[in-house]
């Protein structure tokens, strides 16, 4: 094992965040309607690998949750990496139930606790649709701090069921608002072209995406992220890649509930 294989592990960690959380986004784009686009409860089981090597495993999650519906990624690192990197990430998003089943309503919390290395990340947003206020607390720096929201605004995970009920073009891209790292912005994605690849059942017509973040955490963007979803009702994304400094990690679909 060379001296740097540990930043380079490291980079390819800090990429894990945005593929699995990327792949809500391939969940959750490019359908045709609000009704019967995706399952609830539902999970998607993701093998991570760098330069051809499995280093992880990332799982996605969506279920009711007593009043609540709730989406969970959580990333953890394989065995040979946790030796001299251990990762074991999870991100939440709480939602109000949808009005018509397999939707969603508002965001209600968010969640972001990330361990990898020596390093950590605590990080929670209480929304109060009521009062149009998003309360931002970081519990490892003991921060608390209370924002406007302008109108119809959602976290990192719940944005992207909203955008679920628009119908995408090759060529176009669509937004949507986005409370994150202290600040809303209109997060963007690119619809880049269909491409027939190979899936777990053989070969799949899909669409390929392209998300345009500007938040940190699971979206930290240093670098492109391409995403293959199944271009037919269910949208299920297949694979995801990214580069890092040497080679590119991918996130590949190898099974689960959907």
């Amino acid at each position: 094992m060379t001296s740097k294989m540990p930043s380079i592990i490291a980079n390819s960690f800090m990429t894990f965040y945005r593929l699995s959380s990327a792949v809500i986004l391939g969940l959750l784009l490019c359908s045709t309607g609000l009704a019967g686009a995706f399952g609830i409860p539902e999970t998607l089981r993701y093998d991570i690998s760098w330069a051809g090597i499995k280093a992880g495993e990332s799982v996605i999650e969506i279920k009711q949750a007593d009043e609540s519906t709730l989406i969970a990624v959580t990333t953890k690192s394989a065995n040979w990496v946790s030796v001299f990197y251990p990762v074991n990430d999870r991100v939440e998003s709480r939602v109000t139930p949808g009005a018509v089943p397999g939707t969603i309503g508002s965001p209600l919390t968010y969640r972001l606790k990330l361990s990898e290395g020596r390093h950590r990340k605590d990080k929670e947003v209480i929304f109060d649709k009521v009062r149009s206020k998003a309360l931002y607390i970081d519990h490892l720096a003991d921060e608390r701090k209370e924002f406007d929201l302008p109108g119809a605004v959602f976290d990192p995970l719940s944005s992207f069921y909203q955008i679920r009920s628009m119908q995408l073009e090759v060529g176009k891209s669509a937004y949507i608002k986005i409370f994150d790292s202290k600040k809303v912005y209109d997060a963007e994605v690119q619809v880049l072209r269909k491409e027939r690849i190979e899936g777990p059942e053989g070969e799949v017509d899909t669409l390929v995406i392209k998300p345009i973040m500007k938040s940190e955490g699971i979206f930290y963007q240093k670098g492109e992220i391409l995403i293959w979803i199944s271009d037919d009702d269910k949208k299920i994304p297949l694979r995801m890649k990214s580069k890092v400094k040497i080679g590119s990690v991918t996130a590949t679909l190898t099974g689960g509930e959907y």
